[in-house]
């Protein structure tokens, strides 16, 4: 962490710098806390060295002094244990029913192993205790990159490859702002379908899956008639992914017939990509039989939700997992209509004419006035 590297920078330097941004920026309701590794044993015992782990900062409401005084006392001394680390990280955070994430920041691969970080992610991932880990890496080789994202795979995580000072700060910021989101909600997993008829039945909600390059994902929402659908997919390209891409969230209806369609595409380097759409069943006018006849529900829809993404993945990347998507499913009452095109129309028509009969009348008085003024000018 002591190399300079990064805009002029030490490595140490960025991310101190860094989490103090994010640390200045974070709501007074946030629980947030610090764990350093290889950070407080400066000798050359590496059996001891190993176990260089210290909670820095303890989890809960962040007093910001207290914290930012904490990350300036951070002094690297070589050592790399991230297996251990992570494994009192969680112990760190707790359990519960919501998700919690550890945000990884590192400038190597981990030079302690036993325990190998790749299995302690999967250990903690199996113990189902709703638990992501992110990680950074602010070194390029591909041994450390290949372990860090090892890492976040396990955990359903993102990795990300940080290459300047602002990368790293928004990129904190990014997935602290998602950690308050998870920590109130988490989605619940659920795994899309090739075709509409076999895909699963969403109800609103939060829900998360992993969908693997250029491929397409089906769910299906029932939609009443009088409702209106809103949905919403983000899928973040946790690896190193080609320069051109793009997501698209589709609805259509059970034959095929597209109903609506949002999405989101670019060029360059991206953290996550969204988009969304909304869309209204048609109700039951005023001519129609009521609904205690029956014919009311033939207007009910299951909605087909299809999101595909046109990511690419670098040479040597490995396509599984797939990359984590979260969707977000609504259905409300439909928003009131105008009262309709004609009549719409007909009062845009009125109020172009009042507003041509006042110039015609207001032209009329000037003119008027004008003649009137310009006679009595010739008579005086």
């Amino acid at each position: 962490m002591r190399t300079i590297d990064i805009q002029g920078k030490s490595r140490i330097a960025v991310a101190q710098q860094s989490i103090n941004e994010v640390i200045d920026a974070l709501p007074a309701e946030t629980e947030f806390g610090l764990r350093t590794l290889g950070a407080t044993y400066p000798g050359s015992d590496q059996k001891e060295g190993c176990k260089d782990t210290k909670q820095l900062f303890p989890v809960g409401r962040t007093n910001k002094v207290e914290a930012k005084t904490a990350v300036a006392t951070v002094r690297p001394t070589g050592w790399t244990p991230i297996g251990v680390a992570l494994r009192a990280a969680a112990q760190d955070l707790g359990t519960g029913p919501t998700t919690r994430r550890i945000v990884l920041i590192t400038d190597g691969e981990d030079t302690c192993a036993p325990p190998d970080p790749c299995d302690v992610a999967r250990e903690l991932a199996s113990q189902g205790i709703h638990l992501v880990i992110d990680t950074l890496g602010l070194a390029h080789d591909d041994k450390t990159r290949q372990q860090l994202l090892c890492i976040a795979n396990a955990t359903g995580g993102t990795f990300t490859d940080v290459r300047t000072q602002d990368q790293l700060t928004q990129r904190v910021k990014q997935l602290v702002d998602r950690a308050q989101d998870t920590h109130t909600v988490t989605p619940a997993k659920v795994t899309g379908a090739d075709q509409c008829t076999n895909a699963p039945i969403l109800a609103p909600g939060v829900y998360s899956d992993r969908e693997k390059f250029s491929e397409h994902r089906v769910y299906r929402v029932p939609v009443k008639a009088g409702q209106e659908l809103r949905a919403s997919v983000s899928v973040t390209p946790d690896r190193a992914v080609a320069r051109d891409y793009g997501v698209l969230l589709q609805a259509t209806d059970s034959s095929g017939q597209e109903l609506v369609r949002g999405s989101d595409a670019g060029s360059g380097r991206t953290d996550v990509a969204s988009t969304g759409v909304r869309w209204s069943a048609p109700g039951t006018d005023k001519a129609s039989p009521s609904p205690s006849s029956g014919t009311a529900a033939a207007t009910d829809r299951t909605v087909c939700l299809i999101v595909s993404n046109s990511f690419a993945g670098q040479a040597g990347v490995q396509a599984d997992p797939g990359l984590p998507l979260e969707l977000t499913v609504d259905v409300a009452a439909a928003s009131p209509s105008p009262d309709g095109p004609a009549m719409g129309l007909g009062r845009g028509w009125i109020l172009l004419g009042v507003l041509t009969l006042a110039g015609l009348l207001a032209g009329l008085i000037f003119g008027w006035l004008a003649r009137w003024r310009i006679a009595v000018w010739r008579e005086n």
